[in-house]
């Protein structure tokens, strides 16, 4: 029986955490103050973040050793699988050779688990009591409500309103874990009451959202805020996947031609391709491939600059690529993607060049996630649709050309709470929509001013 999945044992689960700074052709532009515009310092995150996670936001250290109480957690689903996608590939009729890392199979169906347990773990170390947190799609709010559940810390959830309406099982689930859940705007925070006078009917946004739970926690001497992407912390804790994914590429006998991953905030995608970057930058000869939203293009037709990394000017002044922190994304159904800018790590190494970054379209997407779903019998999270899409592409580029390619992408999660929008997508209620450059152009015109942007 040919093989289709490549497993690893728990004592080949990583050890270490990967940290691409230490890589970095060019150094991160420092980020800034929100209220001075200056270098931020330890002591400005001290209110909001315990002092481990402020250490690895900023340390220069290669590899970062796991504690021992998260890899007790981790293994509980990892390592995660690596699988060949034959059905796919005889669908399609291509030469490429197709795998996918299986990260749909945590207990909360997604990568976030990978950060949410060390965030939850180094909070609850340092005496905090309650985590207060946003989400978009529900995926980072269902993984931290689980990683608090498991080291004895409350948490407040403020996902943005037009997902909450749309995926009410996440809801379901984050309760279930021992969270509470609010819709974004709310009325529980002067951001989402100013937000909600403004418009009552607001969609929401991931900026915003984050603004209502930095908010919280400033205000709550026992509460501290947890992000699920963008930040350095996060994305080095999603190393793992790709750390393991390199491991099980050896072991199936392939080299990975091109590695993709979809970005929204970035976590996924600097998980599973930041230790490639590792193996690029010390000679080996691969793509990687970002793939973001035509509706939410922040990499494609955004600007790498300094902005606010919330609407209300709570969060810090980061070097990202950004749409405008005033962006107001459309609804559309991969709510994780739907934020304003991008992982600085992430941006910088688009800058310098290191990635390729591509918008896709929304029923491209669900096209080939449905095409996903019929030949490997995953129904793939919207947001995951996007790392197929362009697996899809590059499937049948080779079959045009006629040659063998190795392609691997992040499955970043499942998508079983996101079956409205399949509903949606099967009944051909959903449209593409490409963000006017216009409106990209008005936002941008929102940027802070800041002495050392450049």
């Amino acid at each position: 029986m040919e093989s289709i999945k490549v497993s690893l044992s728990q004592d080949q689960m990583p050890q270490k955490w990967y940290n691409i700074q230490a890589d970095l052709k060019t150094p991160l532009d420092p980020p800034l103050h929100p209220g001075t515009g200056q270098p931020l310092t330890p002591p400005d995150l001290t209110p909001i973040f315990p002092m481990a996670l402020i250490e690895q936001e900023v340390s220069q250290e290669r590899y970062i050793a796991i504690p021992d109480e998260v890899l007790q957690v981790y293994a509980q689903w990892r390592p995660t699988p690596l699988m060949r996608a034959r059905r796919l590939e005889q669908a399609l009729g291509t030469p490429a050779r197709i795998y996918f890392k299986n990260e749909s199979v945590s207990p909360a169906g997604s990568h976030k688990p990978n950060t949410a347990v060390p965030q939850a773990f180094y909070n609850m170390k340092s005496g905090i009591k309650r985590i207060a947190t946003e989400t978009g799609a529900g995926q980072w709010g269902s993984a931290m409500s689980l990683a608090t559940n498991y080291f004895g810390l409350q948490c407040s959830v403020y996902m943005v309103r037009v997902s909450y309406d749309q995926k009410p099982y996440r809801k379901s689930m984050i309760n279930t874990w021992g969270a509470e859940i609010f819709a974004s705007p709310s009325d529980q925070t002067n951001a989402g009451r100013a937000a909600l006078a403004a418009d009552p009917n607001s969609p929401g946004s991931l900026g915003l959202a984050i603004s209502e739970a930095v908010e919280d926690a400033a205000t709550h001497g026992d509460t501290n805020y947890a992000l699920g992407s963008v930040l350095n912390h996060v994305c080095l804790h999603q190393t793992v996947i790709g750390e393991e994914a390199l491991k099980q590429m050896a072991i199936a006998g392939d080299k990975p031609d091109v590695v993709i991953g979809c970005i929204g905030g970035g976590s996924n995608f600097a998980g599973i391709a930041f230790p490639f970057l590792r193996e690029k930058i010390n000679g080996l000869e691969v793509r990687v491939l970002a793939v973001e939203p035509a509706s939410c293009p922040s990499v494609t037709k955004g600007v790498f600059a300094y902005d606010f990394g919330d609407t209300a000017h709570l969060a810090p002044i980061i070097k990202m690529h950004t749409l405008g922190h005033t962006f107001m994304p459309p609804g559309i159904h991969a709510g994780g993607l739907r934020y304003h800018g991008m992982a600085p790590l992430v941006s910088r190494v688009a800058a310098d060049g290191l990635i390729e970054a591509v918008a896709v379209r929304q029923l491209d997407c669900f096209a080939a996630g449905l095409l996903f779903a019929r030949t490997e019998g995953i129904i793939p999270a919207p947001e995951s649709t996007h790392a197929i899409q362009a697996a899809v592409t590059e499937a049948l580029k080779a079959k045009e050309e006629g040659k063998e390619r190795v392609i691997l992408f992040n499955l970043s999660g499942h998508g079983h709470f996101d079956m409205s929008a399949y509903d949606a997508y099967l009944a051909g209620q959903l449209t593409n929509y490409d963000y006017p450059q216009a409106m990209v152009d008005q936002a941008l015109t929102q940027l802070p001013k800041v002495g050392l942007a450049g």
